[in-house]
């Protein structure tokens, strides 16, 4: 997904990026169908992804929701322009920037709050829901912490956060949220 420059720093390679992230991310392909399933029952006019990355995400949600208004943010100029989303309104922005205005039905990320520690998580959280119409949807798909003896129910759909997870579950409860795990394999949520 990214290629490494030096100790701290990465850069985002669009023609590699795709299939770097899923030699990496096995269930890469099912993540993205859940991200998108779970945006299904909400009439979306206004859509806000953060870290668009190879437009994947996106794209399964406009399948579901063909006529809404995207924005989307992500950090690199090069990935934005390799997403090739049509009408989407793509700004280069980072994740700790302020988010776009207005309000939106949906706010979906994939993959991307991770590059974040705890507090800017918590901030990022706090800032979407700031962001979401009365009645909107907060979606997201991340690598969680999937550890042997965590109980799962017996649809094998849904998934106890294990015990560091929790940070997260409370960061998006102080944000407003009700929180739902709706998917889960390997260690990706």
């Amino acid at each position: 997904m990214a290629d490494r420059l030096d100790g701290n720093q990465f850069h985002f390679n669009p023609a590699s990026c795709l299939e770097k992230i899923r030699e990496e991310v096995p269930a890469y392909d099912e993540l993205q169908d859940a991200v998108a399933e779970a945006t299904a029952g909400i009439h979306a006019e206004r859509v806000l992804e953060l870290g668009v990355g190879t437009g994947e995400t996106f794209r399964r949600v406009l399948d579901l929701h063909p006529q809404v208004e995207l924005v989307d943010i992500d950090e690199s100029a090069e990935m934005l322009a390799a997403a090739s989303i049509d009408a989407a309104d793509l700004r280069v922005s980072r994740l700790q920037d302020p988010l776009p205005e207005g309000n939106f039905d949906l706010v979906v990320s994939a993959l991307a709050a991770h590059q974040l520690d705890g507090a800017g998580k918590a901030d990022l959280f706090a800032r979407g829901a700031d962001r979401l119409r009365p009645g909107g949807r907060f979606v997201l798909g991340r690598r969680g912490a999937r550890r042997s003896g965590q109980r799962r129910d017996t649809n094998r759909r849904r998934v106890r956060p294990a015990e560091h997870d929790n940070d997260q579950v409370r960061w998006l409860a102080a944000a407003g949220f009700h929180t739902e795990v709706v998917w889960a394999s390997q260690d990706f949520v």
